[in-house]
């Protein structure tokens, strides 16, 4: 609500899309909202009739609508140009998404994942250093340790940016 004024009122029944802090979102990349958008394949037709209702003969339609649970987008995520996110996906803090990928499932935390559908590629970093980046959760100090870690948050010494975020965390 701090966004935007007059921000329409928070609803319960409809999927949200969150996003972390630092992310880095490429020109056209979209994120597909609304659960099934009323299509049901496990149908025999995957129309939506129901949202037709002034046609008579569709009158007795149920309503398809599916909700697909919330899209998050973690924190420190770099999300390439054209790239298009699925209903309801979570993307782990660290991750990146390669330009025009389609993400159908979720994303694991400093992934690297690319194509269409988007597998995973790499990590970006071994698993000990991407245990230290999400227990240190840098995108959660303050301005003034942020500053101070930049030469380190610049660089890949993630054991450096460790030691220094202990020093200052205790």
């Amino acid at each position: 609500d701090e966004c935007a004024r007059y921000l329409f009122p928070d609803r319960d029944d409809v999927d949200k899309l969150i996003i972390g802090g630092f992310c880095s979102i490429g020109s056209g990349a979209s994120f597909i909202m609304a659960g099934n958008q009323g299509h049901r394949h496990d149908w025999a037709s995957s129309f939506p009739f129901f949202y037709m209702q002034e046609e008579p003969a569709f009158s007795r339609a149920l309503d398809a609508f599916q909700r697909a649970g919330d899209t998050v987008i973690g924190n420190d995520v770099w999300i390439g140009s054209e790239a298009m996110i699925m209903p309801g996906i979570k993307i782990g803090d660290g991750a990146v998404i390669g330009s025009r990928s389609l993400v159908t499932k979720d994303v694991e935390p400093y992934a690297i994942i690319g194509g269409n559908p988007a597998k995973q590629i790499k990590k970006r970093f071994s698993d000990e250093e991407i245990s230290l980046l999400m227990e240190m959760e840098w995108w959660n100090w303050p301005l003034d340790k942020i500053k101070t870690a930049m030469p380190l948050l610049c660089s890949s010494n993630i054991f450096g940016l460790h030691k220094y975020w202990r020093e200052f965390a205790v």
